[in-house]
């Protein structure tokens, strides 16, 4: 718990932290972009990875960790403290960041509006596109789907996997084009804990409508019931329409990667 905790942490002051430089740049841009965004989230998820990767796998998502306790053997009752542990992890983060960018923030937007509200959490079009809600957990549903699948993909020891050393990377890099092609309906969060831990966050620290969207619309429950729901379905994907098809590991041992991997029970 201790590892998924201080991996997600490193993971959202990265993420939150790179968005609140941004905001702050304003229309000007001249702390970043939504490229700036995308690198330094995909970037934060590869330095949490290696982080927790060795003590637990390193989900850093429960989404991730239900998908392996139902494709992978991970042991049911460790998910919802690691889920927990998770949520802990950005919550913390999230407070550090809303604490460091406090100046900025009561400068730029001192009702704690949703002008400032995707620095912690996501909103349907990043709070300014017509986006649904109906849209948007679908959205969510999809996005989740494509990192699950290609993160067993990328450490599946019977198909194609990076170096052990390298995972880490390729799985950042997932998230970077992720970032990159489907951030725009719901600012791809793909991630519950990396939600609402943020969004809770926020809401203690002032910001009054973290649970509700730019149109009034309660919206918490989409970045999360969405991965819940995309996560399995990619493992499943990938199980059905590749992982059935390849032969069994060369060493006899089915077993996978280290990172972004199901700890072993004792």
């Amino acid at each position: 718990m201790a590892a998924e905790f201080a991996g997600t942490m490193i993971l959202i002051l990265f993420g939150a932290g790179v968005v609140a430089q941004v905001v702050s740049g304003g229309e000007s841009g001249s702390l970043g972009d939504h490229d700036s965004i995308a690198w330094a989230w995909g970037l934060g998820v590869m330095f949490g990875v290696y982080v927790a990767g060795r003590a637990t796998g390193a989900h850093l998502n429960p989404a991730v960790t239900l998908s392996f306790a139902l494709f992978r053997g991970f042991a049911w009752s460790k998910v919802a403290p690691y889920a927990l542990a998770q949520t802990l992890g950005a919550f913390v983060a999230a407070l550090l960041v809303r604490w460091n960018y406090n100046d900025m923030l009561n400068a730029i937007d001192p009702e704690h509006t949703t002008a400032t509200q995707t620095i912690f959490s996501t909103l349907p079009g990043n709070g300014t596109l017509p986006v649904s809600l109906g849209s948007a957990l679908i959205d969510q549903i999809i996005g989740t789907a494509i990192l699950l699948f290609l993160i067993v993909a990328v450490t599946d020891t019977r198909n194609s996997p990076p170096l052990a050393n390298m995972a880490p990377l390729i799985i950042g890099l997932i998230v970077v084009a992720i970032g990159f092609a489907w951030g725009t309906n719901a600012g791809y969060a793909i991630n519950p804990a990396r939600d609402f831990g943020p969004r809770l966050a926020s809401f203690i620290t002032g910001y009054g409508g973290a649970w509700r969207d730019q149109y009034g619309s309660l919206y918490f429950w989409v970045p999360i019931l969405g991965p819940i729901i995309g996560g399995p379905i990619g493992v499943l994907l990938y199980d059905n329409l590749v992982g059935r098809f390849l032969p069994a590991d060369p060493d006899g041992d089915d077993e996978q990667e280290p990172s972004r991997l199901p700890e072993k029970s004792a």
